[in-house]
């Protein structure tokens, strides 16, 4: 078949290109229009808000204004030359709702994964800075993600980053254990002897290691969709903190999915304040996906005054700069979402109502017995389907029981999003269903969705049973 012979139902290259996709169509709150491949057009609840990016929802009547007030001031500089107004702004927003004396610096990018290469690069050169060359080696963890830039990719290990093992450095990039409650605390163990085990793992890797060529340690505060927002015991994430400060290596938290607010017990931004007092926070932390609301391209890096330090008595100078770093207008829109956001208590809401959607999924779906789990903090939720629920066993990966199961909550009216995760290294896979909906939401909203999920995971159990896998 030549090129020009390629009838094609779409022209975008994403996903799976061989098969036609449905329309994101208008939107207006916490729903949006779906013209689908039959060209009807359904009306959805976004319980997801595409990759748990939206926190105003859809179609804010506020936000073409904050474009026009962007427009009005800034168009664009090159970050290596001028800085502009609104990238100041917004960092000093940022740093000001954070605890004090955690962040005193940022840089803003335009995803999450490109802000997670920028920290890699500024920890580097960071070690250089303060004469200590030799600490290169970043220790991340098994079943974790971190972006789809190779630098990222090396950082992750997950079904993706699987995919390009050959570009990747596994002499630089060290993986620990996951942190996953469900699928690997013993029977009988506490979450804290739990916690304990997997630190002592890290310890071991430092010090067989050599702590001189430790850099980094980094986690994802609350993982996404590498397994699933499992939340870490409570003692975990401060035994990190320890464990760095005491080997002199740089404890970074990827926030990009779980934080800027969908996750934060205090009304404000940070997702690490369910587990860390202001004294164990990151001294680098990256952002993203709700900063912008999905309105603008943005996410950041967040520094802290240990590694500031060192830059403004060595070199005083960042090696590079991207040409969209700090964008003016991207930068003043994210801006003003977030005074909008702040001011209408929305971090509160999403935290309260968020926590209910989890409760109320957690008691509609006790007797379903495809469900194993239902984690999650705040406004970010998971279901894992099982085989067999007392042996936590997982379906086939053949059988695509998360695919299956987003295509039936979206005919039922409802958005999530549904992945197979998958571990090569222990030969595993797990289906699991995320809800990160927009911080408007409602009682009755949350209502509805667990209604809509309820039906939708009731009708892939008969489908399952009829077919005989379950």
């Amino acid at each position: 078949m030549t090129v020009e012979s390629l009838a094609l139902e779409s022209h975008i290259f994403n996903a799976h290109v061989s098969e036609p996709k449905p329309f994101a169509k208008a939107g207006s709150g916490i729903t949006f229009d779906v013209e689908t491949t039959t060209g009807t057009h359904e009306r959805v609840i976004d319980a997801i808000t595409g990759a748990a990016v939206g926190s105003l929802g859809w179609g804010d009547k506020d936000v073409p204004k904050m474009f026009q007030n962007a427009l009005e001031k800034h168009t664009y500089s090159f970050p290596a030359n001028i800085i502009n107004e609104e990238a100041e702004k917004l960092s000093k927003f940022y740093i000001d709702n954070s605890p004090e004396g955690v962040f005193c610096s940022a840089l803003w990018t335009c995803s999450g994964s490109e802000s997670n290469e920028n920290a890699m690069k500024i920890v580097r050169q960071y070690q250089k800075e303060r004469g200590k060359p030799r600490k290169i080696k970043v220790i991340t963890r098994e079943c974790s993600y971190h972006g789809f830039t190779i630098g990222s990719m090396s950082m992750g290990n997950n079904i993706i980053s699987d995919q390009f093992i050959e570009f990747q450095n596994s002499d630089i990039f060290l993986k620990m254990p996951r942190c996953f409650p469900y699928k690997d605390m013993k029977e009988g163990e506490t979450e804290d002897q739990y916690a304990a085990r997997l630190l002592d793992v890290l310890e071991k890797m430092i010090l067989d290691n050599d702590p001189e060529t430790v850099s980094c340690v980094c986690v994802e505060t609350l993982p996404g969709s590498s397994i699933g927002t499992a939340p870490p015991p409570k003692s975990y994430l401060k035994g990190l903190r320890d464990l760095c400060n005491k080997y002199d290596i740089v404890f970074m938290l990827d926030e990009v999915m779980c934080g800027t607010g969908r996750s934060n017990p205090n009304s404000g931004l940070n997702c690490w304040e369910n587990f860390l007092d202001p004294e164990d926070g990151p001294d680098i932390q990256t952002v993203g996906k709700t900063l912008g609301s999905g309105y603008v391209t943005i996410a950041g890096v967040l520094v802290g005054p240990k590694i500031m330090k060192s830059y403004m008595s060595g070199s005083g100078y960042i090696i590079g700069a991207q040409t969209y770093h700090t964008h003016g207008l991207n930068c003043s829109v994210a801006l003003q979402i977030q005074e909008k956001i702040k001011s209408l208590e929305l971090t509160k809401n999403i935290w309260e109502k968020g926590n209910s959607l989890g409760a109320k999924l957690t008691d509609a779906l006790i007797d379903e017995d495809i469900v194993g789990d239902v984690r999650g903090i705040g406004g970010f939720w998971t279901i894992e389907f099982v085989k067999d629920k007392s042996t936590k066993t997982n379906f086939s990966p053949d059988l695509k029981v998360a695919t299956r199961f987003g295509q039936i909550a979206l005919k039922h009216g409802l958005s999530v999003m549904a992945l197979t995760c998958s571990s090569s290294k222990r030969g595993e896979s797990w289906d699991i269903a995320m809800f990160a909906p927009s911080y408007i939401i409602t009682d009755d909203d949350v209502d509805e969705m667990v209604a809509r999920t309820l039906k939708s995971v009731k009708t892939l159990s008969k489908e399952l049973i009829v077919e005989g896998s379950f």
